[in-house]
């Protein structure tokens, strides 16, 4: 889960998060990172002590080139404190440790593909496509699906083909599904079969130098690092795992 060079205190930190499926947060007090290219992390591969701590307020947007022309704008999802570590168990995304009850925003100005609004996850049965709880994911203006679960509550109007905006609030921040503590999996991956796919849905690839840049009000498109992978994964037809 977490890479055998972590202290002593990092490992202490991420075990609250273990056995909730999601990794755990960055150590309090560390300063934010600058917003960098993406060094393709390989899992337990990072380094949790570098974390992104995020202000209170409304996050900055950001814009990218969409395709066929225009902009697409991005915004950190969160509205409020929190932080996120550079580092996930099993596959490649970011948990966003936040007080329950604050604000998770749209990342993205785009459409909504699925929600969640009953939490069916049960320790006894453990199924990957129920883990998130209550959750949302988001087709991009740019192509990219965006998923965020373990909410507390959705808010009214965010359903399949509505349309939301970049730092609109869209749920609050929650532990539903398996989740042992208030934050949002935050996960980015191809579009693929636009709903049920839920081992492509949590996340492909490493996301926190987007949210480096987004939380800095600096644009950083995901299009092309989802394009590579895509091209040399494909979009698997079903799961490939069963966690």
């Amino acid at each position: 889960m977490s890479s055998p060079r972590m202290s002593l205190a990092a490992v202490a930190l991420l075990a609250v998060f273990g056995a909730g499926g999601c990794g755990g947060p960055a150590p309090a007090g560390d300063p934010a990172p600058v917003a960098q290219e993406s060094q393709g992390r390989q899992v337990g591969g990072g380094d949790p002590s570098a974390s992104g701590n995020v202000g209170n307020g409304a996050s900055a947007n950001a814009t990218s080139a969409a395709p066929g022309g225009g902009t697409t704008k991005h915004a950190f999802p969160l509205q409020g404190k929190g932080s996120y570590s550079r580092d996930h168990h099993d596959y490649p995304a970011s948990d966003i440790i936040a007080n329950c009850g604050l604000n998770a925003l749209s990342p993205v100005d785009g459409t909504v593909l699925e929600v969640a609004r009953v939490d069916k996850w049960t320790a006894k049965v453990n199924d990957g496509a129920t883990r998130g709880g209550l959750s949302v994911s988001i087709l991009g203006a740019d192509g990219v699906r965006y998923y965020m679960s373990h909410f507390s509550s959705i808010n009214d109007g965010i359903e399949a083909g509505a349309t939301v905006a970049a730092g609109q609030p869209v749920a609050k921040v929650g532990r539903t599904g398996d989740a042992s503590a208030c934050h949002i999996h935050f996960g980015l991956s191809p579009a693929c079969q636009k709903t049920g796919d839920w081992w492509t849905r949590r996340g492909v690839i490493w996301s926190w130098s987007y949210l480096d840049a987004w939380k800095a009000g600096q644009e950083k498109s995901p299009v092309a690092e989802i394009d590579a992978w895509q091209k040399q994964h494909g979009c698997p037809a079903k799961a490939t795992v069963d966690r």
